[in-house]
């Protein structure tokens, strides 16, 4: 999708310093204003909007962004515990209509979390 941020950042049409992990399907880099002192997001690289656009046909990608997020928070020594935050729709605070997952880490978290 031509006007999508992330879309950009994946084609490499916006540079990101702080590249974390990419691979055919991921692309995962830290956050600009981060809420935790490890806060990464983990983007496929299909352009599906949120959560509710998922289908058997892309839904394999959700397991595999499950993989990359443990393998990220092992690299980055969070064996204590780690949070990893989708948020579908305005509502839920996703202001980037690109699906994507926060792995947030290196400090104790609250319940209920918002």
């Amino acid at each position: 999708m031509k006007d999508c941020i992330f879309c950009k950042i994946i084609s490499g049409e916006i540079p990101v310093k702080n590249k974390v992990f990419e691979d055919d399907k991921v692309f995962a880099f830290e956050d600009l204003n981060p809420q935790a002192p490890v806060h990464i997001l983990i983007v496929p690289k299909k352009h599906i909007a949120c959560l509710n656009e998922v289908n058997q046909e892309n839904s394999e990608l959700l397991g595999y962004i499950q993989l990359v997020a443990s393998q990220i928070a092992k690299q980055k020594n969070l064996e204590g515990g780690y949070r990893l935050v989708n948020n579908c729709g305005a509502d839920a605070g996703q202001t980037v209509l690109h699906i994507h997952y926060h792995l947030l880490g290196g400090r104790i978290f609250a319940w209920p979390p918002g």
